[in-house]
């Protein structure tokens, strides 16, 4: 999932969008201070090069040798810098282009259509949160499917709710799901779970196909988040095939837009998801460094059925089942959990239409 938002209307963007157009090659000053040329896949026969460019897709770093320039457009005037080591892929298959480095303090970064995606540095806050706080709240799930997330993160928090029988994902790039077994082990390790069956194929689709009331949760990673200006997610037949997938009191995760982004109203979000899910609907937040603000946003709903309140957890982690994890959360508790929900003062004013509390 793109995680930048590039937006400004309706329900919403996270990350920015692909990279078009590639400049032909650049001088990367490495971190040794020995300039040498990068050389990597672009289909012109032995002399293929690289672009080393920002996230906005327009070009080079000439300014900062050696540095990955992140822009992200709903954030002008602003950019993030991270020191480059080392390229280790670079590659682009019919649906989208990805991009790996070894950055000298965030670890190895992925960038997906010339967005960043994650760093092994942050990137446990934004997946335990998307994972935990829907399967915290309802008890005992048993049937889990995820829609997108590639990476296999998501699947690793999954991995430790062992109450979980069946992990189903549909992920549409099956060189996104290779890259990450390749070069985020710790990442992707969540494919080593006996329950995880992979499904290559376009998440919509694999949606309408899904028997009515089959999964206790659905986490969507695959699409730009709720927020002005989603797509996927502002679409009422997908929302309703997500709804009529799920049982009785079953729930939808998804990221949603950043309480700083300027054109980000949570109430019209809110009353977005409330026309379809007839049961909770909540907003949370977390911090995630890497981001161009900081922080991310999530949408918690629930089908109609048994009550869901997300802000009390009711189905604790056990700290002595790491699943296929290789320790314990490194961010995740339950009082990280309730306190997600809470807003900043500036951010009340977004919630609710009038000002008016919901």
């Amino acid at each position: 999932m793109e995680k930048e938002n590039n937006g400004s209307n309706g329900v919403a963007a996270t990350r920015t969008v692909a990279a078009d157009k590639y400049c032909a090659t650049m001088r990367l000053q490495k971190h040794e201070h020995v300039e040498d040329e990068v050389v990597v896949s672009h289909n012109n026969n032995n002399n293929e090069r690289t672009t080393f460019l920002s996230s906005n897709g327009n070009g080079v770093s000439t300014a900062f040798p050696g540095w990955y320039v992140d822009v992200a457009k709903a954030y002008p005037g602003q950019a993030q810098l991270y020191e480059t080591e080392k390229i280790l892929f670079h590659g682009k298959s019919k649906y989208q282009e990805l991009f790996v480095f070894q950055s000298s303090t965030y670890g190895k970064i992925a960038i997906l259509n010339g967005s960043l995606q994650l760093t092994e540095r942050d990137e446990f806050a934004y997946q335990e949160m998307l994972t935990h706080l829907p399967l915290c709240s309802i008890p005992n799930p048993k049937k889990v499917l995820l829609i997108g997330g590639g990476d296999g993160g998501i699947l690793r928090e999954i991995s430790r709710h062992s109450s979980v029988e069946q992990i189903d994902i549909c992920e549409i790039d099956e060189m996104v799901v290779n890259v990450y077994k390749k070069y985020f082990p710790d990442i992707a390790v969540g494919y080593k779970d006996p329950r995880v069956n992979l499904q290559i194929g376009d998440g919509v689709a694999f949606m309408k196909s899904v028997p009515k009331g089959t999964y206790d949760a659905i986490i969507v990673d695959a699409f730009q988040s709720m927020g002005p200006q989603a797509e996927e997610l502002s679409d009422i037949c997908f929302l309703e095939s997500v709804v009529r997938a799920l049982r009785p009191g079953g729930v939808l995760s998804s990221p949603a837009e950043s309480l700083w982004f300027k054109n980000f109203v949570i109430a019209d979000t809110i009353a977005h998801c409330s026309k379809i899910f007839k049961g909770s609907v909540n907003y949370a937040w977390t911090t995630v460094p890497a981001y161009a603000s900081g922080l991310i946003g999530f949408m918690l709903c629930s089908s109609e059925g048994p009550p869901v309140d997300f802000k009390h957890p009711i189905n604790p982690l056990n700290p002595e089942s790491y699943g296929v994890a290789k320790g314990p959360p490194k961010f995740y508790n339950s009082e990280i959990h309730t306190a997600a929900f809470c807003l900043p003062s500036f951010a009340k004013g977004l919630f609710a239409p009038n000002n008016q509390p919901l």
